[in-house]
């Protein structure tokens, strides 16, 4: 009988280009693939540390003069909606949402173009296909879900979401731009946020919350924001207390980050 011990992940760093999200800068990704019988024991595991997926792949920052980018998560049990959430909440209770499997259809893509064309039109996912969005939403090897929000009959809002042991990671998510006034990227998030604690999970997880950046801001107005910086998690009180300056000795080299990951079996 042949035995074989398991593979530990490999790790790997992208080639830099320009950040999406600070002019002027270059980003770098650590990444590894997210596959086999230990897929969602390692995204779980993963995502704790900072990391997000797209598709069958696990990354984070790891840029070489820059740290401004912090993975951010809401501590469910600490959230109370602000005085303006609860207005998006009452504007938006006639929605309808449902769970699906995450599997593509036309009407999805068709709102992920309206989407794209009036928010991301320069975006790096402004040329993306039926092909490539399909595979965006199907190649995922672990639990995720498709929620969807129609207004009667017609289709406004979407997100990709993973289910992790400890949380909702919302993957992607876009919606109907036509319907501003129901701020629907806010109401997202809030209604992950009730998702969350009715399964009893104690965190949403964001993405990246990115100081100077434009269009990460609006994540520093949840209450019980988390952001991973240093190795551990922090509640973000004074946003302000942040910045983007860049610094030669700002990002550890990789070896010493590799080094640093914890995987599902304990080991290092």
């Amino acid at each position: 009988m042949r035995h074989t011990l398991p593979i530990a992940p490999q790790f790997y760093v992208t080639a830099p280009q320009p950040c999406p999200y600070l002019e002027g800068r270059m980003e770098r990704k650590l990444f590894t693939a997210l596959q086999g019988d230990i897929a969602t024991k390692l995204n779980d595991s993963l995502s704790k540390q900072g990391f997000r997926r797209s598709q069958n792949v696990l990354y984070r920052p790891s840029c070489a003069e820059c740290s401004a980018c912090m993975s951010a998560r809401i501590d469910v049990s600490m959230f109370s909606p602000s005085r303006s959430q609860r207005r998006v909440l009452k504007r938006a209770d006639h929605l309808h949402r449902q769970a699906t499997s995450p599997w593509a259809t036309e009407e999805q893509y068709a709102l992920f173009r309206q989407y794209l064309d009036g928010r991301h039109a320069s975006g790096g996912m402004a040329d993306m296909d039926m092909f490539e969005f399909a595979a965006m939403v199907e190649e995922t090897p672990i639990r995720s879900r498709l929620i969807e929000y129609n207004l009667e009959d017609k289709l406004i809002a979407v997100c990709l979401t993973d289910i992790l042991d400890d949380g909702l990671s919302m993957v992607y998510s876009f919606f109907d731009p036509e319907f501003e006034k129901l701020s629907l990227g806010t109401y997202i998030i809030l209604d992950h946020i009730m998702i969350a604690r009715d399964l009893g999970l104690p965190y949403v997880y964001l993405g990246y919350w990115v100081p100077g950046s434009p269009k990460m801001g609006y994540k520093a107005n949840f209450k019980g924001l988390e952001v991973y910086r240093d190795g551990t998690w922090t509640a973000l009180h004074d946003p302000d207390a942040y910045d983007a300056d860049m610094h030669p000795l700002s990002t550890d080299p990789i070896a010493e980050q590799v080094a640093r990951i914890n995987l599902p079996d304990g080991r290092n």
